[in-house]
């Protein structure tokens, strides 16, 4: 089945119509504005291209998720928690976290966050819809991460570390804080050892929908976020 072009506002197909080979394709076509994002996101779709290539638009099945309830915080990472060796904030250098994500990484040519997405999602934070957690050190940004919430939903995109465990720390320090605003669900989008390792696991893309469906429509947290500074200690399955 052909991938269809889409044009200006219209609308994106059904999920199922997505390809299985590249898993998840789904449409190539319109624009970056906020509108279009927050469309495409609330449905289960995300945009992914690399630079000169058109807008592509994927919604892979089965799908990576963390539900916060599952996070999974190691005991090494639960001490260096303990230590207090960041400051964690929230929606203070949005720009500057997105750039980071977008800096080559070791055996990587480039990346597909470029400046074409880079003013998407700078847009898409100005309107409260992207979000980003920051790692301070000595007043230096030692790593981050940043992502899509609409409704009670946390579309995560990318993070970058720039010392040892600061993505972590400011992941560990987001799950929790979305846990407490009752958010039901985390988008990790596609499978990495390094997610499964904090509690992600795949579902189908069709109960991910269903998900999507039932927290899209919740109220949202307001923006500018503000990540509490200390969180409560992992208990149960999310430490060990």
């Amino acid at each position: 089945m052909p991938i269809p072009w889409l044009e200006a506002a219209e609308p994106f197909p059904p999920l199922q119509r997505a390809l299985k080979e590249p898993n998840g394709l789904l449409a190539v076509g319109r624009s970056l504005t906020t509108t279009t994002l927050v469309e495409a996101y609330s449905h289960g779709i995300f945009p992914w291209f690399n630079e000169g290539e058109p807008v592509l638009w994927w919604s892979p099945d089965p799908r990576m998720v963390l539900f916060p309830e599952d996070l999974h915080v190691s005991r090494s990472l639960a001490r260096r928690l303990r230590r207090g060796e960041f400051t964690i904030t929230a929606d203070t250098a949005f720009g500057r976290v997105m750039r980071a994500c977008a800096a080559p990484r070791d055996g990587q040519q480039g990346t597909w966050i470029s400046a074409r997405m880079i003013a998407a999602y700078e847009r898409l934070h100005l309107a409260g819809y992207a979000h980003s957690i920051e790692a301070w050190a000595e007043g230096d940004l030692a790593g981050g991460l940043y992502g899509v919430a609409i409704g009670r939903v946390f579309f995560g995109e990318s993070m970058f570390a720039r010392r040892a465990d600061a993505s972590k720390v400011a992941f560990v320090h987001l799950v929790r804080q979305l846990e407490a605003w009752r958010f039901g669900l985390i988008d990790c989008q596609m499978r990495t050892e390094h997610l499964a390792r904090f509690g992600a696991r795949e579902i189908p893309r069709a109960e991910f929908a269903a998900h999507l469906q039932r927290l899209v429509p919740q109220p949202s947290v307001a923006a500018p976020w503000t990540i509490a500074p200390t969180m409560p200690e992992p208990v149960g399955k999310g430490s060990g």
